[in-house]
């Protein structure tokens, strides 16, 4: 709820109502905006039958010897003090806006007569005094306007209710000249508002009872209630006997609105120290302001080199943390081959897992390696030995051969002289002779034979059995060379496989984590977001103090 001026409480303000001077417009400057404010709106009261012959002049009341008579104010009935009239008389849209609101209350109203925004720029002076005797009539019901000297009668009517701009005689010939109008309007205007505000008081008399609580607020923030209404009352009773300062009641009225609304007065006190402590704060500034004429301009261009800051620091942390979003992908990326790694490592161990077992449970052993390795060297030997006494005997047999063919070649050539000396001394027959020959020959035809065949049968024995020898060596040999082969060339591949893989593996992932540590080390110590978002906020509130 918005309080009334008064209730504000401010030790340098003598009243609600100011000087003689100083609220002169108080009605003539809100005449215009009285209708947008719709709190009457169209007038509803009903004009009272004529059934008294009283006349009525004001609701405010004729100013008798208690209120008028011993107060000389422009407020006043017989006040000669002469005031300006702050109301912008030659303002166009201003005199526009007040013709409107006196053509739409004579129109909603009833006005008996035709009536336009055009007819109401210049109108006759019998057109004026129709309109002035039906907006009086909702003051005055049973008011006629005399025959005669109207122009003494109608200045002499807004004198009593309170007109404070006086109205000339002459004026009321000249009502809808250019420079007459503005100021016949305004006052039919303000007339208008009187009778408004009779309305309200008239329809809302009950809200100023005793007792009643405190009201609502009108758009002016004027609140309803009993307090405000009496303090009006005694401030303008005192202000028409010529009081010009109302300390007493504002000291009792406050006094009223504390109790009313239960103000605390330390909190009042606290305020008016801030208050001071405010107004020496604004004070020095001014000091400082005159002290430094360029100190605008250096802060200005402070500030905006700090905006350029600003600016700077966030293009620099945009990038921050664009780099940081790229180091996250990479981070990702060499967690994803660490475990691909990991991964690989676990396949490999598992292979060499099963290798292993494949050579723990394989049909030769390296005992049985060994054995078949000693035996092969034995099977060597023998037939190294074997080779040798083949050799040996094929050497005899060969000396035996040539010796046998020398024997022979003797035999048969001794055997040819004997032959031929027999012959030539005719001992022995030449059939007897050729079958003895032959017979010889024969014998030894066959011991040649039984010897050949005798060496030759030893020989082969010899050479069959070298022959099993040498195929057992080299079953045995093969099989062994090609299982020792196999098993070996098998184990020294897949250990160099395994060996080499692992060793890279290792090696790789080593330098990651180093690498991973060391990035990972200079980004968590050099904390560049929190350092920048410090300086940016610092930097804020130091372009928003400037």
């Amino acid at each position: 709820m918005r309080r009334s001026s008064s209730t504000t409480g401010s030790s340098s303000r003598q009243s609600v109502m100011a000087l003689r001077v100083q609220d002169t417009n108080k009605m003539g400057l809100q005449t215009p905006q009285m209708k947008d404010r719709g709190t009457f709106g169209k007038l509803s009261m009903s004009k009272p039958t004529s059934g008294t012959s009283e006349r009525k002049v004001s609701f405010f009341g004729k100013r008798t010897s208690s209120v008028g008579g011993s107060r000389n104010s422009q407020y006043g009935v017989f006040g000669t003090e002469k005031i300006k009239d702050p109301r912008p008389l030659h303002d166009k849209a201003y005199i526009q806006q007040c013709i409107k609101q006196l053509c739409e209350l004579l129109v909603e109203n009833g006005y008996a007569h035709n009536v336009s925004m055009k007819s109401l720029q210049s109108p006759s002076v019998k057109d004026f005094l129709k309109i002035f005797t039906f907006i009086y009539g909702f003051l005055c019901p049973s008011y006629e306007l005399p025959d005669s000297k109207f122009e003494e009668e109608i200045p002499r009517v807004f004198k009593e209710l309170g007109y404070p701009f006086p109205l000339s005689k002459s004026s009321m010939y000249t009502v809808g000249a250019p420079h007459t109008w503005p100021q016949i309007v305004t006052a039919l205007v303000w007339l208008i508002d009187c009778i408004k505000l009779y309305s309200a008081i008239r329809e809302n008399a009950p809200s100023f009872d005793d007792g009643q609580s405190w009201g609502g607020e009108t758009d002016d923030g004027i609140v309803h209630n009993k307090l405000f209404m009496d303090y009006t009352v005694k401030c303008y009773e005192h202000f028409m006997k010529g009081g010009d300062t109302f300390e007493e009641f504002d000291a009792e009225v406050q006094s009223k609105l504390k109790d009313l609304f239960n103000i605390d007065e330390f909190q009042i006190e606290g305020l008016a120290a801030e208050n001071k402590r405010l107004h020496e704060e604004i004070a020095r500034l001014e000091k400082e302001r005159e002290s430094e004429p360029d100190r605008l301009v250096s802060l200005r261009k402070l500030k905006s080199s700090l905006q350029a800051d600003v600016q700077k620091y966030q293009a620099y942390m945009a990038n921050l943390e664009s780099h940081t979003a790229i180091l996250d992908q990479k981070m990702k990326g060499v967690n994803e081959e660490v475990e691909t790694a990991e991964m690989e490592v676990e396949a490999m161990k598992q292979e060499n897992a099963r290798l292993q077992y494949i050579f723990d449970n394989q049909k030769y052993s390296v005992a049985d390696i060994e054995r078949i390795n000693h035996e092969r060297n034995e099977l060597q030997q023998t037939i190294n030995k074997l080779t040798k006494e083949l050799e040996a005997e094929e050497h005899q047999l060969w000396n035996e051969e040539l010796k046998y063919a020398r024997n022979k070649e003797a035999i048969e050539t001794q055997l040819a002289e004997y032959h031929k000396l027999a012959r030539k001394l005719k001992l022995i027959p030449i059939k007897e002779e050729e079958q003895k020959c032959a017979n010889e020959l024969e014998l030894l035809e066959k011991h040649k034979h039984l010897l050949e065949s005798g060496v030759n049968e030893g020989l082969s024995e010899a050479t069959n059995e070298l022959h099993d020898i040498q195929r057992q060596y080299q079953v045995v040999m093969q099989t062994t060379t090609e299982e020792s082969r196999k098993a070996g060339d098998n184990l020294n591949r897949l250990l160099e496989v395994i060996t080499t893989h692992v060793v890279s593996i290792e090696k790789y992932v080593d330098e990651q984590n180093v690498k991973i540590d060391r990035d990972y080390e200079e980004f968590m110590s050099e904390d560049l977001l929190s350092t920048l978002t410090r300086i940016l906020d610092s930097y804020k509130r130091k372009a928003e103090s400037v």
